[in-house]
């Protein structure tokens, strides 16, 4: 711990300047030109918004994790400009000092790991509630921002919380198991926690859950900015992926429902898909995949497809949360963690599709994620099977589900909280208490909503196993790169009777697919913490 807060510099902007704090006390005390200290900051609610928008929503991001998920499981592989990263975390190589786990260069971006960027932003929650203690609102409206901006910051906290339990916890579902060190306020520069066990966490995650419910609403439908804050959909909907992942499948049913009854949004939808060849003539479209209809779905900032434009940014769509990322501002590109320039086949791929996903995509007729989440400069081999060695990144499967923003090709918002994950956690809430054919409708909903033909299907569930199995199918293809593939076959795979699927092609040696219950699917505590801290336990295995 100590190592964390000797290292972490709270970082946040004001409208008119930036300033900088550091935990270690000799920054503190040391006043330089420009920047404001602890005692300068918290002086109005005004500025307590200030370094919440501009300290802690700056900060929080969970692309590491989602870069992890990728490039650890199977939903990735080699592409043809790779240069070798990450091609030892492919292949299951993960240990303590790994850079994803303990930061460094991740993909061809620096990276503070897992660990450290969860606890940074806890760390910069602590402070401004610290902080928010010298202010005193007078006014109503002030009263009420003040309210709403604490309940903000405890919300992010409790979702940081979550996001570490799941990666370094070895069992959620068992509240007496290790979980993570507990960082309830600001401490002292030789603090040196040791880890508490999950309960611990547990009850200090609904402690700031219960908090932000208490004071946030949902947001209108009609506000396109409200999924760039926390809101009650981002407080339900963590509520209900939490009790998920530990197990308490009641609440995960109440939130997940919560969110789907009182959030106001509906599933995105795959229609229209076509375009008329002449407005004049009713009758005749273009045919999808050809020149003029790829220009007209791929090619514009928005998109005559709703279900593109959710991934091109220019409609909110179903997304409860996402962060925002300017096409020039704060804030990492997700789709430069998959190719170097843009999301096509020239744009230098460090990673393609993996073989199976894609596979599973192609697949589903009528299923516009084929068109959506793949660029149509792809190139697949159609002989990939039998291809072996090197040549196995000539099979071109290019990843355009982040196709970027204007001007700014590999920038767009992450997607952090969207509805179809609550028709996924109900579903499997559902069929975890022996609602079958409810489990099985909600998928069907999902998946209805994404079919632009009237071909969705879903097979009927003869047993929970069976259920879990299909449900999990459907989180990997609609959940793709959005950080969940690692966490949902950690958690659920066993039970639903699969396992991780890479194809044999997706690497230029030998593939294997990690077993069910590997040590690996917990990771280390990063070698960083373990040297500095003496109070720190290791998981097993590392």
């Amino acid at each position: 711990m100590k190592r964390i807060i000797n290292t972490i510099l709270v970082v946040a902007t004001l409208s008119s300047a930036a300033f900088t704090l550091n935990s270690c006390q000799d920054a503190l005390d040391i006043k330089q030109a420009g920047e404001l200290q602890e005692q300068d900051l918290y002086t109005s609610v005004s500025n307590l918004g200030e370094v919440l928008n501009g300290s802690v929503y700056a900060q929080l991001d969970p692309m590491d994790e989602i870069y992890f998920t990728a490039v650890f499981t199977d939903e990735v592989k080699p592409g043809s400009g790779s240069g070798g990263q990450e091609y030892s975390l492919h292949r299951f190589f993960l240990d303590a000092a790994s850079p994803v786990i303990t930061g460094g260069t991740v993909g061809t971006a620096a990276s503070d790991g897992i660990w450290l960027n969860n606890y940074r932003v806890i760390n910069r929650v602590n402070r401004l509630l610290e902080g928010a203690k010298k202010i005193t609102p007078v006014t109503t409206k002030e009263k009420d921002d003040y309210n709403k901006i604490l309940a903000q910051a405890r919300a992010i906290r409790a979702y940081c919380y979550v996001q570490l339990e799941a990666y370094f916890s070895s069992d959620m579902k068992n509240p007496n198991a290790l979980g993570v060190m507990l960082v309830k306020d600001v401490p002292s520069t030789e603090a040196q926690l040791p880890r508490v066990k999950n309960q611990d966490i547990y009850d200090f995650i609904n402690a700031d859950l219960d908090y932000a419910r208490s004071i946030l609403t949902y947001s209108t439908v009609a506000d396109q900015g409200a999924r760039y804050f926390a809101d009650k959909s981002f407080v339900n909907a963590l509520t209900a992926r939490f009790n998920l992942y530990r197990g308490n499948m009641p609440l995960a049913k109440q939130y997940s429902q919560d969110v789907i009854s009182n959030s106001g949004l509906s599933l995105t939808v795959a229609t229209p898909s076509s375009i008329l060849i002449d407005p004049a003539d009713p009758t005749k479209f273009q045919p999808i995949g050809n020149t003029a209809w790829n220009t007209a779905f791929y090619g514009v900032a928005s998109s005559f497809n709703p279900y593109r434009n959710l991934w091109n940014d220019s409609a909110k769509g179903e997304i409860l949360f996402s962060l925002n990322r300017l096409p020039l501002g704060a804030g990492g590109s997700i789709g430069s963690k998959w190719n170097t320039n843009q999301s096509t086949l020239n744009g230098s791929p460090m990673w393609f599709w993996g073989r199976n996903l894609y596979n599973l995509f192609q697949n589903i007729p009528g299923d516009i994620r084929k068109y959506a989440y793949v660029d149509p400069t792809s190139k697949p081999n159609p002989n990939y099977a039998t291809v072996t060695g090197g040549t196995t990144r000539n099979d071109g499967l290019v990843i355009d589900k982040y196709p970027g923003k204007t001007s700014t090709a590999t920038r767009n918002d992450v997607k952090v909280f969207r509805l179809s994950e609550m028709y996924f956690i109900l579903a499997e809430a559902e069929a975890s208490a022996g609602n079958l054919s409810t489990a099985q409708n909600l998928i069907q909903q999902v998946r209805v909503a994404r079919n632009y033909d009237g071909k969705a299907v879903t097979p009927t569930y003869s047993t929970a196993q069976s259920a879990y199995a299909d449900i999990l199918k459907e989180r990997r293809v609609e959940l793709a790169l959005e950080g969940h593939r690692f966490l949902d076959l950690k958690r659920l795979a066993a039970s639903a009777n699969v396992s991780m699927d890479r194809n044999v092609t997706d690497d230029i040696i030998a593939v294997e697919n990690l077993k069910n219950g590997d040590y690996r699917y917990t990771l280390p505590i990063p070698i960083k913490e373990m040297s500095a801290n003496p109070n720190m336990t290791q998981n097993d295995g590392y």
